[in-house]
């Protein structure tokens, strides 16, 4: 199951998973059915799972639980629960400019979102004897950014502590749960932003980044696939920072 995946990092994660033979739940608040459709005419020879589409509110438990009844009915497990519903959803950087209600859209979405997903999937991930849970926090929520506001490091910060706590108390029952920390990632409003910058401003966002560029999206794609797979069977409650060491945590 996947949320977000409607998005661009969304969509290149269905993708993969179907690739690797995965049944794929995809699970977003719109543009649903064009993602189904995109990923089933673009199918590798090796998907050999099936993939369906729920339009789904993930701030609404009673739509959240509703969902994984269905995926589960009608394809299984979950196994793993990818959680990449999320993002500053188009509010303000500057503080002044931030309503109540944008803080509301912003930690709503993120950080009860993959709440409640997680909370949903749990007893299908420990009936099958354990499972894999992958949530999205961001350079973003680690360090100051200059492209996101308060709610959203807020929100992102958050993902890191709801990771930690929930391996810890479902570790025990053979879920693992894990995050990424993608840096800047040029989908959607960032690619406009990025694409609206001198070339000096451009050149400087660059430098910052040791690797001296932008990710492809396969960059951020494959260590979601990693910490879900039977490889990272051993790595539980780590936020994995996928950056181009733009941010070096001790």
């Amino acid at each position: 199951m996947i949320t977000g995946a409607a998005g661009g990092i969304g969509r290149a994660a269905c993708a993969a998973f179907w690739a690797e033979g995965a049944a794929v739940a995809v699970v977003d608040l719109a543009g649903v059915d064009p993602a189904v459709e995109q990923l089933r005419a673009t199918a590798s020879t090796t998907a050999t799972g099936q993939v369906e589409g729920w339009t789904v509110d993930v701030r609404d438990p009673v739509a959240v639980t509703k969902a994984m009844r269905n995926i589960h009915d009608r394809l299984g497990g979950p196994h793993v629960l990818v959680n990449l519903a999320g993002g500053s959803l188009g509010t303000p950087r500057d503080l002044d400019a931030i309503t109540p209600a944008d803080l509301d859209l912003v930690l709503d979405v993120n950080v009860k979102g993959t709440f409640l997903c997680c909370q949903a999937a749990m007893p299908y991930l420990i009936e099958a004897g354990g499972g894999a849970i992958v949530n999205t926090s961001s350079i973003g929520g680690r360090q100051p950014s200059p492209v996101t506001g308060v709610p959203y490091a807020a929100a992102k910060a958050a993902i890191v502590g709801l990771t930690k706590r929930l391996a810890k108390e479902v570790g025990p029952r053979g879920v693992r749960v894990n995050a990424v920390a993608p840096g800047l990632v040029l989908t959607d409003r960032l690619q406009g932003m990025f694409d609206a910058m001198d070339p000096g401003g451009q050149r400087e966002v660059l430098d910052a980044i040791p690797l001296r560029r932008m990710p492809e999206l396969s960059e951020i794609v494959e260590p979601i696939l990693f910490l879900a797979s039977e490889a990272a069977g051993y790595i539980t409650g780590v936020v994995l920072d996928v950056n181009g060491g733009r941010f070096m945590p001790l």
